[in-house]
């Protein structure tokens, strides 16, 4: 009988240890919204630049192979620089939402954010990773498993 008592009080221990504060995880549309901004805003005069003054034109950004791997790896590197100073982008920041990790809820570091950003290039490129937020109560698709980390919505 006394191992059973220690049993029930070592399991209650446990559970108020794990309590996670209450968040407000961000919907799956203004996700969606918020990386169409920042396409729209970082992405594109990236694109812009690459395209008129570093080649001669969309001509010669379509033959080459290095322009859209370019433009890319720089999206990717200012799109870490601002998670890991900010914890927001652009078009996180238009729709009121913060990229933490999902441990500790505080901000992330440059090269994790550098991850995510090429995780989720694999996770967009199997359709099944984006969708998953649709099913899982904390609203984290498998870049964000990947990385360890979640998108919350900020409060007012």
């Amino acid at each position: 009988m006394r191992f059973r008592d220690l049993k029930k009080q070592s399991t209650k221990n446990n559970k108020t240890k794990d309590t996670k504060p209450n968040v407000k995880y961000a919907t799956y549309p203004d996700r969606i919204k918020a990386f169409i901004t920042d396409m729209f805003m970082i992405y594109i005069p990236i694109m812009f630049i690459i395209t008129y003054a570093m080649l001669n034109g969309k001509d010669d950004l379509q033959a080459s192979e290095f322009g859209p791997l370019f433009g890319t790896t720089m999206y990717g590197v200012v799109y870490a620089i601002f998670l890991s100073k900010l914890g927001q982008t652009p078009g996180k920041k238009a729709y009121e939402m913060k990229v933490v990790n999902y441990k500790t809820y505080q901000n992330i570091g440059f090269f994790r954010a550098f991850f995510r950003f090429f995780a989720f290039l694999f996770t967009a490129s199997t359709l099944l990773g984006l969708f998953l937020p649709l099913f899982r109560k904390d609203k984290r698709a498998l870049h964000d498993l990947l990385t360890g980390t979640v998108i919350v919505a900020l409060e007012d």
